[in-house]
């Protein structure tokens, strides 16, 4: 994967995700710091791949929401 591939001609949708197309044509993102470890551990994933951007948009979304419920799990548990 060339980083010269870094789609720049839109406005991110997600801010703080970096999102790429491979040599291949398959399209990748990866958050730019990366989730603390209690949202890992829930299962959110830095770095996702998908064939078209709409799968990717959706993989990020996933992320994100993972990422806000084990947030709110880890409020609640204080």
């Amino acid at each position: 994967m060339t980083h010269d591939r870094t789609l720049v001609t839109a406005p991110p949708v997600f801010a703080g995700w970096r999102i790429m197309r491979s040599d291949a044509g398959r399209f990748w993102a990866t958050r730019e710091r990366p989730f603390p470890r209690a949202v890992e551990n829930a299962g959110a994933h830095r770095t996702v791949d998908a064939d078209d951007l709409v799968r990717l948009c959706q993989a990020i979304a996933e992320q994100e929401g993972i990422a806000e419920q084990a947030r709110r799990d880890v409020w609640r548990a204080r």
